[in-house]
């Protein structure tokens, strides 16, 4: 396939369709069909292709999300970077709902999903060590901080199996190892655009405190949708933002992700 984008945006909970003029594809992978259409669009004289992770229509939960599939076509696309927003809860109380967290690591609670491309014959083993690509972390961080939402420079994301929200006692503890986010998506997304040699950004925008907190009560799904669309428009803006100010080429050691990774005879 020709190259048609080289920034992709995966859209979360409550953002689920890219402003301005679009052209809508189909995109075919050795892994099923990905997550919805396509929207091809121009951003700051970049070419992007979105993709709403959960479908248009909020039609598929956290654990069946096609993962390598959504990876997997924008690679074909000719993407090179990718943004990844997501809703997200709150583990501890100077993290507050409205602000933004760009995550620099994640722990993996998930079960039994599709989480690599390499399954054999050759066995491949991708550093996961620096997850989120330092050179757009560097721009988001620097966008991110002339909105007047506060943003947290780093943070930690514990990725649960969902569709559950977490009990409070799981809560407590996440809350105690010092993580400052909680969210159902992150993984295997990110580590699969490593595996692909692509660049990955996220964005945590926080709406929500988690249960473990004290005093906190259960957030309802609705809560979550509702905090996040007040602060879409914002959140769309700086990812605007950050597609303008990224350099033409990557100078991050993303695209050679695989060198050194896998174990040949």
């Amino acid at each position: 396939m020709e190259k048609r984008a080289e920034i992709g945006i995966f859209g979360g909970s409550g953002f689920y369709q890219l402003t301005g003029s679009v052209e809508e594809i189909k995109v075919e992978t050795p892994y099923g069909p990905p997550s919805d259409t396509i929207s091809l669009a121009e951003i700051g004289g970049r070419k992007v292709a979105f993709l709403p992770r959960h479908s248009r229509n909020h039609s598929l939960p956290p654990h069946r999300i096609p993962y390598r599939a959504n990876l997997w076509a924008m690679k074909q696309l000719g993407v090179t970077r990718i943004i990844g927003p997501c809703a997200a809860g709150s583990l501890q109380k100077h993290v507050q709902p409205g602000e933004f967290v760009i995550c620099d690591q994640f722990v993996d609670r998930t079960r039994g999903r599709e989480d690599t491309f390499y399954d054999g014959p050759i066995v491949t083993h991708v550093s996961a060590a620096d997850p989120y690509c330092p050179e757009m972390r560097r721009i988001a961080i620097e966008k991110a901080e002339a909105l007047p939402n506060m943003v947290h420079r780093k943070g930690t994301v514990v990725v649960i199996q969902g569709p559950r929200f977490s009990t409070r006692s799981e809560s407590r503890w996440f809350s105690a190892q010092g993580w400052e986010v909680i969210n159902m998506t992150q993984y295997p997304e990110c580590i699969l655009a490593r595996e692909l040699e692509m660049c990955y950004l996220n964005i945590s925008l926080i709406t929500d405190y988690d249960v473990g907190l004290e005093g906190m009560e259960p957030v309802t799904a609705g809560e979550v949708l509702e905090v996040f669309k007040r602060n879409n428009e914002i959140a769309v803006g700086l990812i605007t933002e950050i597609i303008e100010g990224l350099p033409g080429e990557p100078s991050c050691g993303c695209g050679k992700a695989l060198q050194g990774a896998r174990v040949e005879s």
